[in-house]
């Protein structure tokens, strides 16, 4: 009796200790099981990559207006269903000259997904992209940047990589002068920002954005695209 006690308490700890090990892999931000993932680049130069989740919506000429006051370009990560919702939107980023991720179509965990799901995610979304004119293969970045097994097994397969970020104020943060505080203090020669003004109908994180702009600009940061970025991964 003793021993078999013995082997159901190992049972739960081996339980355990595999789910605890599959959640840190499934939100690991530079690390996965198959394929190559870029959460930031390691790189002397003065540069960051401003990059947006979600969207297109309403929002967006605001955001573009914003961006082009301060002559900067950023990587926007566009759902397949808001730009099926807002064509318009998502026709003028690509004309603005931004650069353009998949985010998937329907912005769901891809954390235990069959193959054929995962794909139609994908794929629909890329064909989705191409038919605002964008004719670049759309980077990627999973919702939520959770990913397990799946998602990283299909892009090797297809020679693409996952985008993360390491700069993330708006999961710890509402007000902006906070958000700006904790990127000027994080902040690294080639970091990657997320940000998510897209559903924001405050304006705060619009204030956010341009204040984070402002202060790195001033520290002497020159804002980048993701594939800007990687070109000068070393």
């Amino acid at each position: 009796m003793q021993r078999k006690i013995t082997y159901i308490g190992v049972g739960i700890l081996f339980i355990f200790a595999l789910a605890f090990s599959a959640y840190k892999l499934m939100n690991a931000r530079d690390y996965q099981l198959f394929g190559n993932i870029t959460s930031h680049i390691e790189t002397h130069e003065k540069v960051i990559a401003l990059t947006f989740d979600d969207g297109p919506t309403h929002q967006t000429d605001a955001i573009l207006s914003l961006l082009d006051n301060y002559n900067v370009k950023a990587t926007f990560f566009l759902i397949g269903k808001d730009i099926e919702a807002n064509p318009e939107e998502a026709k003028k980023i690509a004309a603005a000259g931004h650069q353009i991720g998949n985010h998937t179509y329907s912005h769901k965990r891809m954390v235990l997904k069959g193959p054929s799901f995962i794909k139609n995610e994908i794929e629909k979304t890329d064909v989705l992209i191409a038919n605002l004119g964008y004719s670049k293969v759309p980077v990627i970045r999973p919702p939520y940047g959770k990913k397990l097994i799946g998602l990283p097994y299909y892009l090797k397969k297809h020679h693409r990589e996952t985008i993360t970020w390491n700069l993330e104020p708006d999961t710890y943060y509402t007000e902006a002068k906070d958000k700006v505080a904790y990127v000027k203090e994080n902040v690294q020669p080639g970091s990657i920002l997320l940000m998510h003004p897209m559903y924001d109908a405050t304006g705060n994180e619009l204030q956010a954005i341009e204040d984070v702009l402002q202060a790195l600009m001033d520290d002497g940061y020159t804002f980048v695209t993701i594939e800007e970025l990687q070109k000068l991964q070393k």
